[in-house]
């Protein structure tokens, strides 16, 4: 192991002892250590814990019964490891269920597996370096977490000196960990990865994209940023009493097609457990029945949360089976609100939703207990009828998803009824939008924040994208009296509301509503759109959104869509790349009705489109999937139906959802609704409390100031073509940008600096009208960072899979209304997908005019491959590591001009690639030749021993060192003895010199432990 990793080890396992968690290392602990605990490498239980504590919280249960559990635990009920993780978390959180014998009679009961009120009664242990073999395969995770002798989680740690030694490729160790040893992930419920930098935990399930930071320990504040990410995370999420809670009440399987583990992100561990104790307050005989609003922004997973809250609610002692009442304002959300939870069970038993109002009377007059779904709506009453009261208990909660006034405000009759029929429940509001400044009805209903979580911490933990912003208003081509004109005041009408204000032809929703539905509009409209799209699938596959005013416009934009495209329509719900998603009747007529389904064929389309396999790729919608409806694979929005607040926050959070590579997502805006945007975005994307009427002018400044120094650094370049020039001109300028930055004293060191700061600047104010001039500057200045980064050797902890997504990024930040050009290819480095160190890449880069660019790249490219070298050859490796060094320094000093130091890296390129090809001559197998590269290594001795005794060496040294490998040789001493005595006899028996011998032993020994680790596994 790399030495600074062993560091990032201990201080883990320090910060575990210091939680309270014994340490044991796994070569102790193995089955020939010298305290064993396992009876083979295979079994990763360690039973004798598992069963003294099982015995131990558990008195009142006899010892078959729990040999019984012990054999259900310990031994996979079924060969799925997603089944047996499955059973496994149900026994964690919820206790065994098991048959007693007593006095003659039966009676069921629980054993549980751990002690969640008595923490200190559980057994804690953290283990490094745990060897486990199944199969022909043998694995050692950095840590293991034991409770109760079952491995709960399993930490990746990454070498933080280590370009290559990502967050990615950690991730990427654990996957090939569940797929060569997935018995050790049979009882898994947290993965976690680090590099030493930043740290991020993740489910069994989880795609890299799914993994997020641990931001606080104690949920109250952010940890201070000089605290290790890995130390917030241990003793934030592992301190005994918290981890039990979360093994509780914060983990479940999602069941659909495909089982999904979730956990709960930080955000919402500590939000639930805030609501929680704010519900048992507020319910009390004491209480004012105001539990709060949470605000967590949309795409943070606030309907989970709202799951988590549900599940922790039911159990809570002090509430004593309480009655949930989930409350939405549209029988949409109703339905997507209420799949989530029954999607649910190990958190959430048997959710209801109410049919009608007379089933919801029904379901409220039980004596307690039950989660109902309704919506607002249901709490109608008829004509002079009076809502009768269903139940005086306290301990009804009703949740209201979207707690805002225009929602909840007393609507006429709905809320006056829902206070009469639960006139002692207690309210707490879910939202995805703050609380308006002059909103004084929520707070009165709901209470004050419980917890807020913004857009700019979503976007900074990685668990929404940030979004962009582009205004297509201009391509529509239109004399100004046939253009829409968006009023400041413009009305917002629903579906419902459509015909009545139709029939009203002089109101303001009509004649807008004939402007931006006219033929010559639409045409116009859809050309651009498809025009649009075919760029927009250039960078990134997904999905798209098309927002249209009204029912009609949707028919009729579909319509002339299908006249451009033909090949996008079908009849048939299961084909088709494009369909309309609206309400109806029967009673529409003829071009309306053709898009109207029912709640099967509905879902059915709803299907399609969530499936990122699925060639459905466009849908049209009015109102419907514009709140409450998660596609992580849409990415792009085009926008033209007037919407403001936060409606509109609403509208565009539906491509914010993290998926794969996807950087960011994409707001088209057909109508001009940037005004509209800038002012939700100005009351509903900030902090709690946050509203317009700071001071921006001090923001403003920083910002300008920022700009300034970052524009300094382009003295005598001219990158004025990115703005105005053709796509291959404005790519051009981005990679020659780079170009140059890279040419100057410290540049890259410079402008990363710089531009950190500006980024950092241009967070707060770049939306503000002052600094309009400047977007353009620091959307070119940001380009030139991430070609910079990527291309370069401190790649920021970045997989190669966030480099494409980058790429796509910088394009589409370029160009992405005006075309795609391939970043590589326009600075002459087609990347081959094979050799890359190939003769024809080598002259491409020689010839290429990107001088300081290209030094970058080679440093990348020659870094990477005598690292992937260094893995199997340690002389050849150190020897060419020392050769660029030696280059590079010589290129800094200036005593090497840059053509000089190209002409030598590429050198450097083709004998390293050709390197391996010695062998051939020398008659000797890869791993012989690593080995004959240690013998040679040491002043003379080739010289004077000559090439065929030195490669017979070689040959009886694999052998020799082949039949002394063991499972975890290299940390055990004795093997290691044993392996030099062997090594100093052959050498002996050569005649290789006295004299250089202890330098060989120790140079084999190392080439050894690079080369052999795959020998271990076969032992």
């Amino acid at each position: 192991m790399a030495s600074f990793e062993s560091v990032v080890e201990k201080a883990a396992i320090e910060w575990f002892q210091a939680l309270g968690y014994a340490h044991a290392s796994g070569i102790a602990i193995a089955p020939d250590g010298i305290s064993p605990e396992r009876g083979s490498y295979t079994d990763v239980f360690l039973r004798r814990r598992f069963h003294q504590t099982l015995q131990r919280i558990n008195p009142n249960l006899g010892l078959d019964t729990l040999e019984l559990v012990a054999r259900s635990v310990l031994s996979p009920v079924t060969p799925s490891l997603v089944e047996q993780n499955q059973a496994v978390h149900r026994w964690l959180s919820r206790g065994v269920a098991v048959q007693t014998r007593k006095d003659g009679s039966v009676r069921g009961d629980h054993a549980w597996l751990l002690d969640f009120e008595h923490p200190e009664r559980n057994d804690w242990l953290v283990v490094n370096q745990l060897t486990v073999v199944e199969g022909k395969h043998n694995r050692r995770p950095d840590l293991v977490v034991y409770v109760n002798g079952l491995p709960l989680a399993v930490i990746e740690l990454k070498n933080p000196e280590d370009q290559n030694a990502t967050l990615r490729s950690a991730w990427n160790q654990l996957q090939t960990y569940k797929t060569h040893i997935p018995t050790l992930f049979q009882t898994n419920e947290i993965l976690a990865i680090s590099d030493g930098t930043e740290a991020q935990v993740g489910s069994l399930t989880a795609g890299f994209e799914r993994f997020g930071p641990w931001r606080t320990v104690d949920g109250e504040d952010l940890a201070p940023e000089g605290m290790p990410r890995l130390q917030v995370l241990i003793e934030g999420l592992f301190e005994k009493r918290r981890f039990l809670d979360y093994l509780r009440h914060f983990i479940f399987w999602e069941q659909g097609l495909q089982p999904i583990k979730k956990i709960a992100g930080y955000h919402q561990f500590h939000a639930v457990n805030k609501a929680v104790t704010a519900t048992v307050r507020a319910s009390a005989e004491t209480g004012d029945r105001r539990i709060g609003v949470v605000w967590h922004t949309q795409g943070s997973g606030k309907s989970v949360s709202m799951v988590f809250y549900a599940g922790k609610m039911v159990l809570a002692p002090e509430m004593e089976n309480p009655t949930l009442v989930v409350l939405t304002d549209r029988n949409d959300l109703d339905g997507q609100l209420f799949a989530q939870f029954a999607a649910a069970p190990d958190l959430v038993a048997g959710p209801v939703q109410a049919e009608s109002r007379e089933d919801l009377r029904d379901l409220l007059q039980v004596a307690s207990g039950g989660v109902i779904f309704s919506t607002l709506q249901k709490f109608g009453t008829a004509t002079g009828e009076q809502m009768p009261t269903l139940t005086e208990r306290r301990n009804v909660v009703v949740i209201a998803d979207e707690a805002h006034r225009s929602h909840y405000e007393f609507v006429e009759g709905f809320a006056r009824n829902l206070r009469d029929a639960l006139p002692n429940a207690s309210y707490i509001g879910f939202t995805g939008t703050p609380i308006e400044a002059d909103d004084r009805s929520t707070p009165a209903v709901f209470g004050d924040y419980i917890d807020t979580y913004t857009i700019s911490q979503s976007v900074e933990d990685g668990a929404t994208v940030p979004l962009y912003y582009e205004a297509r208003l201009a391509k529509i081509d239109l004399p100004p009296e046939e253009k829409p004109r968006i009023d400041e005041e413009f009305e917002e009408v629903t579906e419902n509301e459509e015909e009545e204000r139709k029939a009203k032809l002089k109101s303001t929703w009509a004649k807008l509503e004939a402007l931006v539905g006219s033929d010559k509009r639409l045409q116009l409209v859809a050309e651009d759109i498809l025009a649009h799209w075919d760029r927009r699938r250039e960078i990134i596959e997904g999905k798209a959104m098309i927002v249209c005013m009204s029912r009609r416009i949707c028919a009729d934009l579909y319509e002339e869509l299908m006249r451009l495209r033909p090949e996008l329509h079908s009849e048939e719900d299961e084909e088709g790349r494009l369909k309309v998603v609206y309400t109806g009747s029967s009673s529409d007529e003829p071009k309306l009705q053709k898009h109207v389904r029912n709640r099967p064929r509905q879902k059915l389309i709803e299907k399609r489109f969530k499936d990122p396999e699925d060639p459905l790729q466009l849908v049209i919608v009015r109102d419907m999937w514009l709140t409450g409806f998660d596609v992580p694979c849409a990415h792009t929005l085009y926008l033209d139906k007037p919407m403001k607040g936060h409606t509109l926050m609403q509208a565009i959070a539906r491509v914010n959802r993290v998926f794969r590579d996807k950087p960011s997502g994409l707001v088209v805006d057909y109508l001009g609704l940037a005004d509209q945007l800038r002012r939700a975005v100005g009351t509903y994307g900030g902090g709690a409390g946050e509203r317009p009427g700071l001071p921006v002018e001090v923001a403003l400044g920083v910002l300008e100031e920022k700009c300034g120094v970052v524009r300094d650094m382009f003295h005598g370049f001219d990158f004025s073509p990115y703005f105005v020039g053709a796509p291959s001109e404005r790519l051009a300028a981005l990679t020659a940008g780079a170009n140059h930055v890279l040419g100057l004293p410290e540049g890259k060191k410079r402008y990363l600096d710089a531009t950190a700061a500006l980024n950092a600047a241009a967070g707060i104010a770049l939306h503000l009208e002052g600094a309009r001039h400047l977007r353009d500057q620091v959307g070119y200045f940001q380009a030139v960072r991430k070609n910079i980064v990527k291309y370069s050797t401190s790649g920021g902890g970045k997989g190669g899979e966030d480099v494409n997504a980058a790429i796509r990024q910088i394009v589409s930040g370029a160009i992405a209304s005006e075309g795609v050009i391939d970043v590589f290819g326009a600075a002459g480095l087609a990347r081959p997908d094979l050799s890359i160190l190939s003769d024809e890449f080598l002259e491409r880069v020689q010839k290429s005019p990107y001088r300081n660019l290209q030094i970058e790249l080679l440093k990348k490219l020659l870094n990477d491959e005598i690292q992937a070298q260094g893995h199997r050859n340690v002389v050849q490796a150190r020897k060419f590591s020392e050769m660029l060094e030696r280059t590079l320094a010589a290129y800094q000093n200036r005593t090497l001009e840059t053509a000089e130091v190209i002409q030598a890296l590429i050198d450097m390129a083709k004998e390293l690639r050709d390197a391996p090809k010695r062998g051939d001559e020398l008659g000797l197998t890869e791993d012989e030749l690593a080995f004959y590269d240690a013998l040679t290594a040491h002043g003379d001795v080739k010289e004077v021993m000559g090439d065929q005794v030195l490669a017979a060496i070689a040959h009886d040294l694999v052998a020799a060192i082949r039949s002394s490998v063991t499972i975890d040789w290299t940390q055990k001493e004795s093997v290691r003895a044993t392996m030099r005595s062997k090594i100093k006899r052959l050498l002996r028996k050569h005649g290789y010199p006295p004299d250089k011998q202890a330098e060989a032993v120790i140079t084999v020994i190392e080439q050894a432990e690079q080369v052999c680790r795959e020998w271990g596994e076969a032992a």
